[in-house]
């Protein structure tokens, strides 16, 4: 008798599994995060993303006529959700843990691939993921970090005027500068010392 894992073990190389529905295009979208975070925007190909989901090309062109098409709905649907700040009680810990948050956002795959797209496709492509870069991490993460200032507001620990677009820049400016230029993956001790040594005495009543 032939079991499924033998059968799976005989299936030749590129030969598409029998799947449908979301099951499908799940697959297809993981296949593409996966095409983004080993080759890069300029690497990724229909094809290489359909051996990747073991499905047939016609499938894959059936759902996303374009490389940006199937890429927009792979980030969309593989970011991890910012939902809600911290609340711990101090600005310094509430900071450092949802920076903690953000550095593990900016490196899952849907953050490698992501930064893929920022910084290798041209300008026409780019504006094509304008919208889902700001509705889908600047926004959300711009709100938090508000957020965690309002609070520290009112406990007294944050000045009033601090609570500012330029201000609230700094992390996440310091993360992308950082991670891009230095190559450095923001270990838990860097983010103490972003609090500790930039946030905290900038914020500080």
């Amino acid at each position: 008798m032939v079991t499924s894992r033998s059968t799976a073990a005989a299936r030749p190389a590129g030969v598409a599994l029998r799947r449908r529905g979301p099951v499908l295009e799940r697959a297809i979208l993981e296949a593409a995060l996966e095409q983004l975070g080993s080759v890069g925007w300029n690497g990724l190909t229909m094809e290489g993303v359909a051996v990747g989901a073991q499905t047939g090309k016609a499938a894959v062109y059936r759902r996303w006529p374009s490389k940006e098409d199937l890429v927009a709905d792979a980030l969309q649907a593989g970011l991890p959700a910012l939902d809600e700040a911290p609340d711990l009680g101090s600005v310094r810990e509430e900071l450092y843990e949802l920076c903690r948050r953000v550095r593990d956002v900016m490196y899952s795959r849907p953050g490698f691939a992501l930064r893929a797209v920022l910084h290798e496709c041209d300008a026409e492509a780019a504006e094509r993921f304008h919208g889902l870069i700001v509705t889908g991490v600047v926004e959300p993460s711009a709100r938090l970090f508000r957020e965690v200032l309002r609070r520290g507001i009112e406990r007294g620990e944050v000045r009033a005027d601090a609570n500012n677009d330029l201000v609230l820049d700094v992390v996440p400016a310091m993360m992308m500068y950082r991670s891009k230029v230095c190559a450095s993956e923001w270990p838990d001790h860097e983010i103490a010392d972003l609090i500790d040594r930039i946030m905290v005495p900038l914020l500080r009543a």
